[in-house]
């Protein structure tokens, strides 16, 4: 009797105990469930720029180029900066691959991983050499190997100044908004390849295809209507007047919207000297424009300057190494600009001496 007496006291201290134990497991697998799905499926932040939270955030970085020494020592400094930033924390980089649409092997092929690739038939870009990249991408979609789910579009002439975060979320691609892409501005011409019927022209973002992170998936639909739209355009002499050495980046931004495709637009994901000033949480540094500057660090673009750096005084071959640094007064921008080419043109062997294979025939 008395064991059951302590027996009967004991039970509802005992059950008490054990609801109490069932509450705290099961809150905490709640707890566990809903921080694991918010950690592959929402968002954070990197350097105050927003990272994708999916559960395969790598991307793969490609970029088209051809065998011409300009083309080739831009993806040697891209390339060496590539590797720089990479494993640094905040990354979600992938692998690379230098995507060469010139038809055949060059010399970098052991130094950076390369996927050769055709050029357009000849004839067809009509000297616009820029017209091969969307058919480059294709072909390489269609016959490589890529593990990760996203791709970044990339160019030679970007330097990473940081790692880069997959700035994708899911099927929203993410690119840079470019000042110069106004298809509103353009309403005729663009109503040619985005009928009414396809939506407002406010539907097409104000890009290009690069910078672009964007799901394997997409682009692989994307790609052929991005061949097709970039071929009509060219073909057609309003259009081609209309847009002239933009209009590959308009036809990606007109094949995405028939694809219903709207991309993230992030402003710090690149910056432009001249005209850009602060590098601040800027990730690429594009070199597209000359940078001219008198000797008291003012801009003369459209004049040479006193101090220049312009990619396109190196058509036959490399920079030298160790460029001199622009005067005071010039924006960090482009201080850090020369910084980044000297530091990676004083660290890659054989700078002065690589040329291309077909300029030794």
């Amino acid at each position: 009797m008395i064991v059951r007496k302590h027996m009967g006291r004991a039970s509802p201290i005992l059950l008490l105990l054990l609801a109490f134990g069932f509450f705290f497991a099961t809150y905490n697998l709640l707890t566990m469930i809903i921080h694991n799905k918010a950690s592959n499926l929402g968002s954070w932040v990197v350097d105050g720029v927003k990272r994708s939270g999916d559960l395969n955030s790598k991307f793969h970085v490609a970029l088209t180029a051809t065998d011409a020494p300009y083309s080739q020592w831009q993806c040697r400094i891209m390339y060496y900066w590539y590797k720089k930033v990479k494993d640094m924390p905040g990354s979600d980089m992938g692998k690379f691959t230098r995507i060469l649409h010139s038809g055949s092997p060059d010399k970098l092929m052991e130094e950076i991983p390369t996927f050769v690739v055709d050029p357009l038939p000849e004839g067809l870009d009509r000297g616009y050499v820029v017209l091969n990249r969307p058919w480059a991408f294709v072909q390489w979609l269609e016959k490589a190997t890529i593990e990760e789910e996203y791709i970044l579009m990339a160019e030679p002439d970007h330097i990473f100044v940081k790692p880069l975060p997959n700035l994708a979320h899911g099927i929203k691609p993410a690119g840079f908004p470019f000042f110069y892409i106004k298809p509103a501005d353009h309403e005729k011409v663009i109503r040619k390849f985005y009928p009414k019927e396809s939506g407002p022209v406010t539907d097409i973002d104000p890009i290009g295809n690069s910078p672009v992170i964007i799901k394997k998936s997409l682009l692989e639909e994307i790609a052929p209507t991005w061949v097709n739209i970039s071929l009509r355009m060219k073909d057609d002499p309003e259009t081609d007047k209309a847009f002239g050495w933009v209009l590959e980046m308009y036809a990606y931004a007109v094949a995405s919207a028939l694809h219903g495709v709207r991309h993230t637009l992030h402003k710090d994901f690149m910056l432009q000297p001249p005209w850009d000033l602060e590098v601040g949480k800027t990730i690429i540094i594009h070199y597209t424009y000359g940078c001219d500057y008198n000797l008291k660090g003012e801009l003369t673009y459209g004049k040479k300057g006193e101090w220049r750096f312009d990619k396109r005084s190196y058509l036959a071959g490399p920079p030298p190494r160790n460029l001199s640094l622009p005067p005071p007064g010039v924006p960090e921008s482009v201080v850090r600009l020369v910084k980044l080419v000297n530091e990676a043109t004083a660290n890659i062997p054989g700078w002065d001496t690589l040329t291309s294979d077909r300029d030794q025939k």
